[in-house]
């Protein structure tokens, strides 16, 4: 039996981070895509889910450091 793994990250321009994950190789599925957030297919067994700041803290009680600095 295959593990699934889904990660959850929080991003602050959703199209942009949308643009760098399709331009590395990986896929969107749009079925589990909106405005907030962005399932980004990695594997058969691996999802990252992109998520805006504001829609991803609604899932959070505890703030979260963000340390890097946006790809210019």
């Amino acid at each position: 039996m295959a593990t699934k793994i889904f990660v959850n990250l929080p991003v602050k321009d959703l199209e942009r981070a949308k643009a760098f994950y399709t331009a590395i190789g990986f896929s969107i599925n749009p079925q589990f895509s909106d405005e907030k957030a962005a399932c980004v297919v990695v594997s058969e067994d691996i999802y990252v889910m992109i998520l805006v700041e504001a829609y991803f803290k609604t899932f959070i009680k505890k703030k979260y450091p963000i340390t890097a600095e946006p790809l210019k």
